[in-house]
């Protein structure tokens, strides 16, 4: 995590054996082979004599950065700078469209939670869609961080209820709804999983990834209890009239083929004081979002006063995502 330029992750010499050995192999080859080589090897004669020939502004430094870029928690203020830059013209390259990249910071004294009351949802999936186009998540093929399944009453079987309802109306009688999305957890297990450190957990709550540092393993995916994650199996078709130029370099930036991702609360959004983008989008307020830390909050005057729970107890991963009933 980057604040005011200065990392807060640990320090990257305390990663596992092999990820240090990875490191140094990548370096060796990189000082032994040459950037003319090593281009030639990543990206096919034809990248690189383009990027060579100029042919596109700083396309040599981009295709250099974009795939050996150190870590985040690693980068100075003038890296993050380069690396915002770049995506930015990466952006306009791939879609035609020009994009706000963002790296606000936590906010002191804030950690975020979520409560949701299933007495109030009635299954639209308002917030799905505006999730959809505030996160600039790909269309074709679908990817969509939040769920909704429909349940029949007197039931809490997950596994029995269906995100692919399609009625002609709904609410349906004898059904209530769930919408299930990250609950970024304050164990998060996907943390734990990755081999190489490109997901943690902010000092807001809100868990990130770099997705320039992603590998794609999908460890984290197995990990998940809560199906939270989405993996990049094609590149994303993003029209470029659709896109949200208003973007954050750990959130809703477009992501490439490869990577996994996920809900971030709307990062772009919290850390500017909006609200989450399915809550602004909810019809019936069912949703409700605020700091944990603040004791005035909606949210915590909804956990001290009403009963609430929280899916998956037993996989211990704490999650700061509450769902009640009135």
């Amino acid at each position: 995590m980057i604040a005011n330029g200065v990392s807060h992750r640990p320090d990257p010499e305390q990663a596992a054996p092999w990820v240090r050995t990875l490191r140094t192999t990548r370096r060796w080859f990189m000082r032994r082979t040459g950037l003319a080589g090593l281009l030639a090897l990543l990206f096919g004669g034809g990248a690189l004599r383009a990027a060579a020939d100029g042919e596109a502004p700083g396309a040599l430094a981009d295709a250099f950065a974009g795939m050996f870029q150190d870590q985040y928690k690693r980068m100075s203020p003038d890296d993050v700078q380069a690396a915002l830059g770049r995506i930015q013209r990466n952006a306009l390259r791939d879609y035609d469209r020009e994009i706000e990249v963002r790296a606000d910071p936590p906010k002191p004294n804030t950690v975020y939670g979520y409560a949701i009351n299933l007495s109030k949802c009635k299954g639209y999936r308002k917030c799905v869609d505006a999730c959809v186009a505030e996160n600039n998540q790909s269309r074709d093929p679908a990817i969509e961080y939040i769920r909704v399944l429909e349940m029949d009453l007197g039931s809490l079987d997950l596994h029995g209820g269906d995100h692919h309802y399609n009625p002609d109306l709904v609410p349906r009688e004898g059904k209530f709804y769930i919408p299930m999305q990250c609950v970024q957890c304050d164990n998060p297990p996907c943390v734990k999983s990755c081999p190489v450190e490109a997901t943690w957990k902010e000092p807001d709550g809100i868990v990130v990834t770099d997705y320039d540092w992603c590998i794609g393993c999908r460890a984290c995916m197995v990990a998940c209890p809560y199906w939270a994650r989405r993996f990049n199996w094609n590149d994303p078709v993003l029209p470029s009239d659709k896109i949200n130029p208003v973007t954050h370099i750990l959130g809703n930036r477009p992501r490439p083929k490869g990577v996994v991702e996920k809900c971030t609360n709307c990062i772009q959004r919290v850390r500017r004081d909006r609200e989450p983008a399915c809550m602004e989008a909810c019809p019936t307020g069912a949703r409700i979002f605020g700091n944990l830390l603040d004791p005035e909050s909606e949210l915590r005057y909804v956990l001290e006063h009403k009963q609430v729970f929280r899916l998956k107890e037993e996989a211990g991963c704490e999650p700061k995502f509450w769902y009640f009933f009135d």
